[in-house]
């Protein structure tokens, strides 16, 4: 397949925003659409090709927008649709696509779907909710537990039967089994589709469905106190149940029923050989599972090699990777592994096969921030307070310049920034040649240049507790050794059985770009380079 003949999300950069965090333009101390229209500008100049934004329905805000009380409109925090038509075809103007956070598997308490269901047990949409009876003592039908704590099914007193909510009680889940809620669901994709949306990320796609005889979640042996109190069970029948494939499947079908390439990407923390099922067969699931991988694995350069070629060896055939560092969920990748090692995590990232994914502020090594304890805003962190879950520290608001509140509103801004904003803000990294940005920007200009690194083969060369190094090879095109320190200690590359020659043509440190280099590397701590390898014809 010829490079141009790549659909775009296989070639692309794609750009987490959340939206509360990135820029307010009407100084309530939030962000919304306006202000992302503001700052398309960087992100054009960064080299993104999609933007991916958390919700930005109508929503009570039980958990930030995750809680829908209106699939097809847009909360007034962030603006009205009228906004959304002027940020899309902004987006669209710099060549750039859009895609939409879908929240299928859960509603607001008050969407009126819900409010309906709970209404009388004879309404038409009782069934669009997991709603049953209880036990014999009263208590809830199983011992599922919700994501948040305590158990996942709520007391309703009026109709006297429980609901079921895998996330907040203000979150009840909908019932998939029912025709008319994937009626329904699918005609929200269509709502945001012939707008020109170019796509979405489907929350918790995993999660759809239930196990229809409800039966108990086993103990998990391995649960320690320090860990949240959902993982006390083994999710094995309220989670990942054979009958989501086919509901992929037929999201994948809605996409395709426009001419141009839509993509859908499915949010999926599942281990690998569980993963691989998303992409559905013949490929006809998710364009992308996600890959969290990066997420959890220790940062040690010989269990992240191997799994890169466990989840490389697993793909489907014809499948395409994809790799994330960060998110809204998950502590960010400066605050994991340290501003050195977030470095070569970026090199790492924008040189892997697969679509990356960057979480916003990424860019410049935006930290997790302490927020203290009467600020706290995640309901996971309020909920088990004594166990520091809040996802809070990775949602802080954008960091763009030296002024009041870095540049993100003139109010008090809804989470509190990072202390040091001053000296860690794009303005300033902009124009500093060694910055953060300015790496980010190189490699994200490198790998749109060079088809091997864009869409070539990937190939483990080495690996020890320090170095990971790999190839990326194109028919054709130059090729690329990429060896990277793992560590803040000096390391050594000596492969037994790979020669080579080349010249570095981009480094974590910039001082040894440039350079002729052959068989034998000796690299600083924190130090990672891209070689162009000389061809051998």
């Amino acid at each position: 397949m010829k490079e141009q003949q790549k659909p775009w999300w296989q070639t692309g950069v794609i750009y987490q925003i959340y939206p509360r965090s990135y820029q307010d333009s009407n100084n309530d101390g939030i962000g919304d659409l306006k202000g992302i229209i503001r700052r398309l500008d960087h992100l054009h100049w960064l080299g993104i090709d999609a933007i991916w934004i958390s919700p930005i329905f109508p929503s009570p805000m039980a958990d930030f927008g995750y809680d829908v009380s209106d699939y097809t409109n847009i909360h007034p925090i962030f603006g009205n649709l009228s906004d959304f038509d002027e940020l899309l075809a902004a987006v669209h103007a710099r060549g750039m696509k859009l895609l939409l956070d879908l929240v299928p598997n859960h509603t607001s308490h008050q969407h009126p779907w819900f409010l309906s269901s709970r209404s009388s047990r004879k309404d038409p949409k009782r069934d669009w909710y997991i709603w049953k009876d209880p036990k014999p003592d009263g208590s809830p039908p199983n011992n599922w537990l919700s994501v948040f704590g305590g158990s996942a099914w709520e007391w309703d007193e009026t109709t006297q039967q429980y609901y079921y909510h895998s996330f907040l009680k203000e979150q009840p889940d909908l019932n998939w089994r029912n025709p008319d809620v994937q009626e329904a669901m699918f005609d929200v994709m269509r709502f945001w589709l012939d707008k020109g949306v170019n796509g979405f990320r489907v929350d918790v796609l995993w999660f759809i469905f239930k196990d229809e005889q409800l039966r108990n979640n086993p103990p998990n042996p391995d649960f320690a106190q320090h860990m949240p109190d959902y993982d006390q069970l083994l999710p094995v029948y309220s989670t990942d149940q054979p009958e989501v494939q086919e509901i992929t499947r037929r999201m994948r079908s809605v996409l395709e029923e426009y001419e141009d390439a839509r993509v859908l990407i499915a949010e999926v923390y599942l281990p690998i050989r569980e993963l691989m099922a998303y992409y559905g067969a013949d490929n006809k699931g998710a364009h992308l599972p996600f890959n969290f991988l990066l997420l959890s694995l220790p940062w040690d350069a010989l269990q992240i090699a191997a799994t890169i070629d466990q989840y490389e060896g697993a793909l489907p055939p014809q499948s395409w990777p994809n790799w994330v560092l960060s998110n809204h969920d998950r502590p960010r990748i400066t605050s994991r592994v340290g501003a050195g090692q977030a470095r070569i995590a970026a090199m790492l990232l924008l040189t892997l096969r697969g679509t990356p994914t960057i979480y916003y502020g990424d860019e410049i090594g935006m930290r997790d921030v302490a927020i203290p304890f009467e600020e706290i805003m995640d309901p996971q962190g309020l909920n088990m307070p004594d166990k520091n879950l809040s996802r809070d520290p990775a949602r802080t608001p954008m960091q763009w310049d030296t002024g009041k509140n870095a540049g993100f509103t003139e109010n008090k801004p809804w989470l509190r920034l990072d202390k040091a904003y001053a000296r860690m803000n794009v303005l300033e990294q902009r124009e500093d040649r060694h910055s953060m940005l300015r790496l980010y920007r190189r490699l994200i200009s490198l790998r749109r240049k060079e088809p091997a690194l864009a869409t070539g083969s990937y190939r483990t060369v080495y690996a020890d507790t320090q170095l990971l190094a790999f190839t990326r090879q194109q028919e054709g095109c130059d090729g690329f050794l990429i060896v990277l320190n793992l560590t803040h200690r000096p390391g050594y590359f000596r492969p037994q059985d790979f020669t080579f020659s080349g010249t570095v043509e981009l480094s974590a440190s910039r001082e040894s770009e440039g350079s002729k280099i052959s068989d034998m590397i000796s690299l600083d701590g924190d130090e990672g380079l891209v070689i162009r390898l000389e061809r051998a014809d």
